[in-house]
């Protein structure tokens, strides 16, 4: 299996429009940048509640695999890292969907970022302290790794042609043009330079506070979020966070401009989802030479949105 084959199209949500729909009236002529701008209020609304209920990360599926070559056999292959079927909404409050899995030839992209030199510089020693803890506990843990991400991001894909006139400097009554878009994907896997102690590239914990503070000193965020994080404070104090928090949660980037967090490397949409940590061994001598077959995905560094049913029955109710 392959990553899906995509065709990225500019998509008016990325410059994070505000809520303008258009007016009709009687004897109005209409063009299809109408119609595009009614598409792009609905999908703007949504994908802003979206965002600011749940956050983006993983709704659900989107389990990362590592399947390793089978040379023989009714289930043989190249090996493979496997994303399952899944849900997951972008940082612009876009939702996508895997209906299938999609699977990265693990040799082949490995072949490739060599040949770039892109592994020196994603090379560590004692890589399990770029992990999880969850991971950390579940599996041995090399003594040196190539550090890779693996990333979601929301393409939109052409899906059919229907007859129109031509647009641009044509002539011609026998042109086609786009007739549907579908919300799909592509699948990356990054090679992570730079990674220290203090800077691990993971995602922020959901409800966590960003730079530039507008209302709030950063020691006060971070005293907030430290009181909602302790379970032992008053219940005067916890609510008292809650509504601080829901009261200095409101961010749009002048400029319409994403800001990145700080699991985007410089080469990764801003708005592309974290789903996964790929631990590669290496030689100790040689990064660019791997150690065995063995290779650790740590699945519980992303972003988690779980459903209300879930959230229902983990408390209890």
């Amino acid at each position: 299996m392959n990553t899906a084959t995509t065709f990225s199209t500019v998509d008016p949500l990325t410059r994070q429009p505000l809520g303008e729909r258009p007016v009709y009236a009687t004897g109005m002529l209409l063009d299809a940048q109408d119609f595009l701008d009614e598409q792009t209020y609905h999908r703007s609304q949504l994908a802003r509640a979206l965002g600011a209920v749940a956050g983006s990360g993983t709704l659900a599926g989107l389990l990362v695999q590592h399947r390793p070559a089978v040379d023989t056999g009714p289930d043989r292959g190249p090996e493979e890292i496997q994303v399952n079927a899944g849900l997951a909404v972008d940082r612009l409050g876009r939702l996508f969907e895997l209906p299938r899995p999609a699977c990265l030839r693990l040799q082949r992209w490995w072949d490739a970022e060599a040949a770039r030199s892109n592994l020196q510089q994603a090379d560590y020693t004692t890589p399990g302290r770029f992990v999880s803890a969850r991971a950390q506990a579940g599996a041995a843990l090399p003594a040196r790794a190539v550090v890779a991400d693996v990333f979601l991001r929301f393409v939109a894909c052409p899906r059919g042609l229907t007859p129109a006139f031509a647009s641009g400097p044509f002539d011609a009554l026998n042109a086609v043009s786009v007739s549907r878009l579908r919300d799909a994907y592509e699948l990356h896997l990054v090679p992570r330079r730079n990674l220290t102690d203090t800077g691990l590239g993971l995602p922020l914990r959901a409800g966590a506070f960003t730079l530039p503070v507008d209302q709030e000193t950063a020691a006060e965020a971070l005293a907030r979020e430290a009181a909602m994080d302790d379970p032992s404070a008053a219940a005067d104090v916890r609510r008292a966070a809650l509504q601080d928090a829901v009261l200095n949660g409101y961010h749009r980037a002048g400029d319409g401009e994403l800001p990145r967090g700080p699991e985007h490397p410089p080469t990764v949409d801003a708005s592309a989802v974290f789903i996964a940590r790929v631990l590669i061994p290496v030689e100790p001598t040689d990064p660019t030479v791997r150690q065995g077959s063995a290779v650790l995905v740590d699945n519980h560094s992303r972003r988690f949105l779980p459903g209300l049913g879930v959230l229902a029955r983990w408390t209890g109710l």
